[in-house]
């Protein structure tokens, strides 16, 4: 038990035993049973008011941030820790008798599905309406951006002269083979990719991109974005996919060796003469059958506040969705970018195509 502000940090490990088939017709992804890691956050006073929240999202900041909020609310914060898939899982088996007042993911399409699977309600915050910009949170109010990343290449300039970099699609090219490195297609920040791509280029397209990708791959898809940029330090490849706040991370790790890995590297922000980079969000909602509605859109409004959104891109290096926070030195150094225009809510509505289009092409 891990001592923070004040709060108390317990870790409880729970087994939920089944999950019948698909979920629904959405074609979610099946799951027999899973281990929930659960990390609970409770205030040192056992009374007062509560907000529970489910995330994906496993980050000391997040922690820090939970704590100031109990710190200036007096609101104790339980927090159940798990992939998002298990969480909606979660959700839909608990129904109308879940605890949780809050879903916090990483990947803006799990709260499209949430959306879909009716696990949401709408919020109707005018605070969060006029804080947030339109492209960054749901056009019908059910969950908001919380944070920006942007998946962007990293690549090693002694082999690569970065005007022969483009595109996602320019990877495809036969000048890249043998020297693409990325993780596998059960990467939910893959799967995003795949469905802005299939917006753009549909379903036909799509594949193209897919199996060009495949057949450019330094190697089989493995381990996280960091590894991939490890992959490229150690000679394996030559540019990776990989999400923008990992570099930070590498950049700011207390272990050398990683923080000579990202010096090694440098960054690119791809189709920047067309639609723009990609770019995903951390978001979050309330859920349908929230008791502590209020609570949680006290937490969503703190995690929205300048101060919150300041921390959070100066700790973890992930973008605000705020236009007025300020970004660490590091982000500044890499400059503006264009965004993909793609609708996020698009990406929830071709996650089941970009998995079958993966399988088809046959990137693991």
């Amino acid at each position: 038990m891990k001592e923070l502000r004040g709060l108390k940090i317990i870790r409880v490990t729970g087994l939920i035993r089944k999950v019948i088939a698909a979920l629904g017709s959405t074609g979610v992804i099946r799951v027999t049973s899973a281990i929930i890691i659960m990390t609970v956050i409770v205030s040192c006073s056992p009374e007062g008011e509560v907000v529970n929240v489910y995330s994906s999202r496993h980050y000391e900041v997040d922690n820090k941030l939970l704590a100031r909020f109990t710190g200036e609310t007096g609101i104790k914060v339980n927090l159940v820790g798990a992939d998002s898939d298990q969480l909606i899982t979660r959700l839909r088996m608990e129904g109308e008798r879940t605890r949780a007042d809050v879903l916090i993911t990483a990947d803006a399409s799990r709260l499209s599905m949430a959306k879909e699977l009716g696990l949401l309600q709408k919020m109707e915050s005018p605070a969060i309406r006029e804080k947030v910009p339109p492209h960054w949170r749901d056009s019908d109010m059910y969950w908001t951006g919380l944070t920006k990343r942007v998946r962007f290449f990293v690549y090693d300039p002694l082999r690569v002269n970065r005007d022969e970099l483009s595109g996602y699609e320019g990877l495809t090219g036969e000048e890249w083979k043998g020297r693409v490195l990325v993780r596998s297609s059960n990467s939910h920040y893959n799967q995003s990719l795949m469905s802005s791509i299939i917006a753009v280029h549909g379903e036909e397209g799509a594949l193209k991109w897919a199996e060009g990708m495949v057949a450019n791959m330094a190697r089989e898809p493995s381990g996280n974005d960091r590894d991939q940029v490890k992959f490229i330090a150690a000679g394996l490849g030559d540019v990776a996919i990989i999400n923008s706040y990992y570099m930070g991370l590498l950049h700011n790790s207390q272990n050398s060796e990683e923080r000579n890995v990202a010096r090694k590297v440098e960054v690119f922000f791809p189709n920047q003469s067309g639609r723009g980079s990609h770019v995903n969000i951390s978001g979050a909602g309330i859920t349908a059958a929230a008791e502590n509605r209020e609570n949680g859109l006290k937490l969503i409004g703190f995690l929205l506040s300048i101060e919150a959104q300041e921390q959070i891109a100066f700790e973890n290096f992930e973008y605000p969705v705020l236009p007025d926070a300020r970004w660490p030195d590091l982000l500044r150094q890499w400059g503006t970018f264009s965004a993909d225009t793609v609708s996020l809510e698009e990406l929830g509505r071709f996650r089941e195509q970009s998995v079958m289009i993966f399988n088809q092409a046959g990137w693991r």
